[in-house]
């Protein structure tokens, strides 16, 4: 039963790398076009919350795991 928590946590916690990832190859494509400062500011301001849902998507998943491994023992 407690490998399954662990199991989703790693997935949420894989989901969040991922996302993460997203973010850093979005930001590094606007760096790169040469966007002017309020095209910059737009672009990065949908980044951003994606971004902080990522880290908490991850936070809580790295939870996930560390219980499953408290409880399975």
């Amino acid at each position: 039963m407690f490998e399954v928590i662990v199991w989703a946590g790693a997935a949420l916690t894989l989901a969040g790398v991922f996302a993460l990832i997203w973010c850093i190859v979005t930001v590094a494509r606007a760096r790169r076009a040469g966007l002017d400062d309020d095209a910059m500011r737009a672009r990065m301001r949908g980044v951003l919350a994606v971004n902080m849902g990522a880290l908490a998507a991850s936070t809580v998943g790295l939870m996930l795991v560390v219980l499953g491994i408290f409880l399975s023992r």
